[in-house]
């Protein structure tokens, strides 16, 4: 969609993006031009929002178990642990069932179709998830716009700072295609690289091959395709390079949201050498 060095403390703490209550932002190194955006990794669900889901308790758990990119903020905490110059991070607070921040917020949305717009009416498997009618808009309000403004201006931070911002988004997605994923039916390879013909130059993206290279196949633009990058920059300032990395979830955890295992190591290395990988 999207000086001297001066290091930041070993263990940095969060700070609230206070225009977004569902996100935060953690800081890296002062002269890091690098944002590892995670847009999709948790599960809670304030009441408010959870009173207009037509699922009960036990089905909205299964829901959130399929939708969910489980460790994710886990696997980018880890590698802007070990990265050579630490990189920020922007971490959704909240489940994508609440808003999804990466869609867009209006008919040019293709998910749209799935009843996944900025909003979801629908499910993974295309079972109701809001009643008919719902009117999305309080939703946006208060959620989805502060996301982008706040997302929008931690990039014009990175730019303030360093001339450029590289936004890294993490993600996963689950061995066996779901009946919502309008394009299910392609390779799915244990990483998928999302581009844009704008704002992912090659360079980039051979670092990233190379950075996963241990990891297994890694595939480009399918199952899922394109990357993050916040409006205000989309198509038109090249100073703002993206890339998606999606890590397909059999390859480090027990599906659907299961626990953890060792392939969650070998990925947030494997993230990290991208992460050292970008030019300072």
């Amino acid at each position: 969609m999207r000086r001297a060095p001066v290091n930041a403390p070993s263990t940095p703490r969060s700070r609230p993006v206070t225009a977004a209550p569902s996100a935060a932002l953690l800081p890296g190194a002062a002269d890091s031009p690098v944002l590892l955006h995670v847009p999709h990794s948790a599960r809670e669900i304030p009441a408010e929002v959870r009173a207009g889901i037509v699922l009960d308790d036990a089905a909205l758990e299964r829901e959130l178990d399929h939708i969910t990119d489980a460790h994710t903020a886990e696997i980018a905490a880890r590698a802007a642990e070990a990265a050579g110059q630490r990189p920020w991070r922007f971490v959704n607070r909240l489940s994508r069932l609440v808003v999804d921040p990466e869609r867009f917020p209006d008919e040019r949305e293709e998910m749209l179709a799935a009843g996944m717009g900025a909003v979801y009416t629908r499910t993974t498997h295309r079972e109701a998830l809001r009643p008919a009618g719902f009117d999305p808009e309080p939703l946006l309000a208060r959620y989805f716009r502060p996301y982008a403004r706040a997302m929008t201006e931690a990039v014009a931070e990175r730019l303030a700072a360093t001339g450029r911002a590289v936004i890294i988004d993490v993600h996963s997605y689950p061995a066996r295609a779901l009946p919502y994923e309008l394009h299910g039916t392609g390779p799915r390879p244990p990483v998928c690289l999302g581009t844009d013909p704008f704002h992912t130059p090659p360079g980039l993206l051979a670092a990233a091959r190379e950075a996963f290279a241990g990891c297994g196949e890694t595939g480009l633009d399918s199952p899922f395709a394109g990357t993050y990058v916040p409006l205000d920059f989309y198509g038109t300032d090249p100073r703002v390079t993206a890339l998606m990395v999606e890590i397909r979830r059999d390859t480090y955890m027990t599906e659907p949201g299961g626990p953890a295992g060792p392939g969650l190591d070998r990925l947030a290395a494997a993230l990290t050498r991208l992460v050292d990988a970008v030019p300072r």
